[in-house]
């Protein structure tokens, strides 16, 4: 039995039996912060069972996608080694949610193993937790387990969410192998071997164990139940290695053919084919090659797959090859697999020629090192050295070594590592520190979300070499703290606020403000009169700079929006800058967005801009702005206040942001995208601009179309049929001129070959031409060669500091001369080198001078090959 038919066999079982279908969900959890990816079939539904969720359906089924290949639940380090460790992972489940209990679970689970998959009752063994009696009176009394296949045990049969919450005892099924396989029942001292393999827990959802440790029962006792899809595969096709079935087959004998390497038992063509799997749908599910979080568990994986290639013999990407095959096998099942592989493909192949180099020598370095070994720890100055000069990833050093036995001195690299953090942070420490070393006392309150102007009073002065100043003269430049300020300190991308600080003859320019702990520092230049500690004075921010850059703030939050729309949800903020004059946008994606996209994407945005909605800001608890949907950085530390940004009908943008924005979306004004690039791998950048800027910009556009249709002597809307008429006949005569300058080279063609000779009887002619392009050599050569009918050419043609060069034979002289080898040795003298097939060979050089010298050696050396 196929795994698909087996993955659709369940399904289609608990369908009957009233069971809602329930498609797979992300591997990134949507509603568990705690989680780096989904590992388990109940991942999806913990709210339901904690009743935060309520769905239209009180029965579930499932294949869920899984990953364990980070965080707690890791797999990586064993798979590829054992039998039936892998990173991804399909969990088949049914669930019940306060519906049916043991009885029913138990009795689902014995027929479809029994009945529906045919498998023998005296191959099974059933376990159950040591105080579940009921569990046991329904295996025993109702399902007739045979008493001599049936465990209690304690730990291994109690499942619990956390440390508090939904737990319950859980019922296991596993398949006997047969004695010729060693190992004893769930137990027993041998129990770790694998004649006796889990296949399927019934957990038995009943208790809530509050923080005193007490076990309440739940008012709705629920189902959760998981089977491997790969175990009950390994099971069905009579294999003992869930590497042995038709799935994993297919894939290694891809991935054999990719890398070249015919053994499919291999270990390294076990852990490619496991690896395309994770790699591909975590790519599916908007995950990225990064250096942090997911996307470095990715790359991860994608280097651990790339490196057994290379350990296999393969030089050349092959990984990305084999989502084909990974396409043929599952993307019936899973569709969004098929619609996105081309952008699989592109991804990992991109991450395969950016780590070949990488690769290959740190491998060599790594080798070297290894082979000067004294011992058997390999030390952490060897390992930081890979890693920080030459970009090898630490943890592949440590795959290497422990293939080799070899341990790495962890704390040795950690120690090398924290020294380099400390080299870097000293290293960027440059230019003036106002405040280093400056203790402040209190904090400044912040009033620029209601007002520009404010009354404060001045509680520090610091000058340029960072002293505390019980004044400023004027002409001198410092920073200002203020008890109470309207103006924004940089944050969020946000510049700072610029403008005055004004007082009885006292005038502080501000031309930047920053932050440091609860103190807003304002830099500047003092341009009138003196300003003591304790003054009064009147902050005022320059308006229409912060107005232009609350245009640009909010704006951003738009586009964020609308490139996931447009793009996918795998697009992440990576990074922005806004200012009075533009904003800039880094964010995650593989490749260069296309006109119509950044069309699409500038459109959306416009739409939202022109329904002029209200901008709502709240405060609330960070758990409060997860459920209401707002976008945030949530590996980034938060208060447990939080300033909720909502911008845009039916609330488009919900994002955490602590910066100053419009009142209604209109007041943007438009938005317009200036350029779209990638500033590093998986990460593109837009700069754009709104209201007057983009005013400006349009007009300055205009000006330009209608100077050039001056020029053009047309009207301004008849310019670009106007350029195109033109281009079209500038192409016309480009093709006059060749078809003119062909004519001309031909009739030249026929008064060279009478300069041609005969060596040996055959006839040669060695010429450099002038008036013909190097580009043109090669049809200059086929008209000589067809009117000479036998013989040997070569033409050289010489332009500033380049020689281009170009030989011929004719087909029943190929045998005696080859062309790349006379092409070689003309283009030896003229300091280049070429090569070609028998009939035809180009070269290059840098020498003109030498050229016709050369050219003039090609009858004697004729001579010898033809004699």
């Amino acid at each position: 039995m196929k795994s698909a038919d087996i993955r659709q066999a369940f399904l289609s079982f608990f369908e009957e039996r009233g069971h809602t279908i329930v498609p797979s969900s992300s591997l990134v959890p949507d509603n568990d912060p705690t989680l780096l990816f989904t590992n388990a079939g109940m991942v999806p539904f913990k709210d339901v069972f904690l009743g935060r969720d309520p769905r239209p359906y009180v029965r579930a089924t499932s294949s869920q996608r899984c990953v364990r290949a980070g965080g707690k639940h890791n797999d990586l380090d064993n798979v590829g080694y054992t039998a039936r460790h892998h990173t991804f992972f399909e969990m088949l489940g049914n669930f019940s949610f306060g519906d049916y209990f043991k009885q029913d679970a138990i009795r689902f689970a014995w027929t479809f193993l029994t009945e529906t998959l045919g498998l023998p009752r005296e191959k099974l063994w059933v376990t159950v937790h040591v105080s579940d009696d009921e569990a046991e009176r329904i295996w025993k009394e109702e399902i007739g387990i045979d008493p001599q296949r049936f465990s209690k045990l304690d730990e291994d049969n109690f499942w619990q969410m956390g440390d508090t919450g939904p737990c319950g005892p859980s019922s296991e099924i596993f398949y006997d192998h047969g004695p010729d396989v060693w190992g004893g029942p769930p137990g027993s001292p041998e129990e770790d071997g694998d004649r006796y393999i889990e296949i399927w827990n019934l957990v038995f959802m009943q208790f809530d164990r509050d923080a005193a440790g007490n076990m309440n029962p739940l008012p709705k006792p629920s189902i959760d139940t998981g089977m491997g899809l790969e175990r009950i595969a390994a099971v069905m096709q009579g294999v003992h290695s869930n590497y042995e079935i038709d799935l994993f087959q297919n894939l290694l004998r891809a991935a054999a053919d990719a890398t070249g390497h015919a053994d499919t038992t291999a270990p390294s063509l076990r852990v490619i084919a496991d690896h395309i799997r994770s790699c591909a749908f975590l790519i599916v599910d908007g995950v990225l090659p990064s250096n942090e979080g997911r996307g470095y568990v990715l790359r991860r994986i994608i280097r651990r797959a790339i490196r057994h290639g290379h350990k296999l013999g393969a030089r050349e990407p092959f990984f990305h090859a084999l989502v084909a095959a990974l396409d043929a096998e599952m993307g019936g099942a899973y569709p969004e697999l098929r619609k996105a592989r081309p952008q699989i493909e592109k991804i990992l192949l991109k991450e395969e020629e950016q780590f070949a180099r990488t690769l290959d020598h740190g491998m060599g370095l790594l080798e070297a090192a290894l082979a000067d070994l004294k011992g058997e720890v390999l030390a952490g100055e060897t390992v930081f050295k890979l890693y920080d000069t030459y970009g090898f990833p630490f943890d592949l050093t440590a795959d290497i070594c422990r293939e080799r036995g070899v341990t790495l001195d962890e704390v040795g690299f950690q120690r090398e590592l924290e020294a380099q953090r400390e080299r870097a942070r000293a290293a960027s420490q440059f230019g003036a520190d106002y405040t280093a070393g400056l203790e402040l006392e209190g904090e400044t309150t912040f009033s620029g979300y209601e007002r520009l102007e404010d009354r404060s009073r001045v509680t520090a002065l610091v000058d340029e070499a960072g002293n505390a100043l019980a004044e400023l003269a004027e002409g001198d430049k410092g920073v200002v703290v203020l008890d109470r300020t309207p103006f924004y300190a940089e944050s969020g991308g946000q510049v700072g606020d610029t403008g005055y600080l004004e007082g009885d003859g006292q005038r502080f320019q501000v031309t930047d403000t920053q932050k440091q702990g609860g103190h807003h520092l304002h830099h500047g230049v003092m341009i009138e009169g003196r300003l003591q500690v304790g003054a009064a004075v009147t902050p005022r921010v320059d308006a229409s700079l912060r107005v232009a850059t609350m245009r640009n703030h909010s704006a951003t939050h738009l586009l964020h929006e609308a490139l996931k729309r447009v793009l996918g949800d795998h697009v992440q903020q990576k990074g922005s800058l806004v200012s009075a004059e533009r904003l800039r946008f880094d964010f995650s994606h593989f490749e260069a967005m296309s006109r119509e996209q950044l069309a699409e994407v500038e459109a959306i945005v416009n739409q939202q801009v022109l329904a002029n909605a209200d901008t709502r800001i709240q405060q609330m608890t960070l758990d409060e702005a997860k459920a209401k949907g707002a976008a945030a950085l949530f590996e980034a530390k938060y208060s447990d206040s939080v300033r909720v940004l909502t911008i845009g009908t039916d609330d488009f943008s919900i994002e955490l942001c602590g910066g100053t924005h419009v009142a209604r979306s209109g007041d943007i004004g438009c938005f317009h995208i200036l350029s779209e690039t990638g500033i590093a791998a998986g990460v593109r950048r837009i700069e754009a601009i709104t209201g007057e800027a983009a005013l400006d910009h349009f007009r300055d556009q205009e000006a330009r179309v209608a100077r050039i249709a001056e020029r053009l002597k047309a009207k301004p809307e008849r310019a670009e049929e106007r350029v195109a008429a033109l281009v079209e006949r500038n192409r016309d005569l480009e093709k006059e001129v060749e078809r003119l300058k062909a004519k001309l080279t031909s009739a030249a063609g026929s008064d060279m070959l009478s300069e041609a000779r005969e060596v040996a009887g055959v006839k040669v002619l060695a010429k450099q031409i002038e008036g013909v392009s190097g580009k043109e050599l090669r049809g200059l050569l086929d008209q000589l060669k067809n009117k000479l009918g036998s013989g040997i050419l070569v033409l050289g043609v010489a332009d500033d500091d380049k020689v281009s060069l170009i030989a011929g034979v004719t087909n029943d002289l190929t045998d005696r001369v080859k062309a790349g080898d006379l092409v070689n040795h003309v283009a030896a003298q003229v300091g280049g080198k070429g090569g070609g097939r028998a009939d035809m060979a180009q070269a290059g050089g840098n020498d003109p001078v030498a050229l016709p010298r050369a050219l003039a050696s090609v009858p004697t050396w004729l001579e010898n090959r033809l004699a």
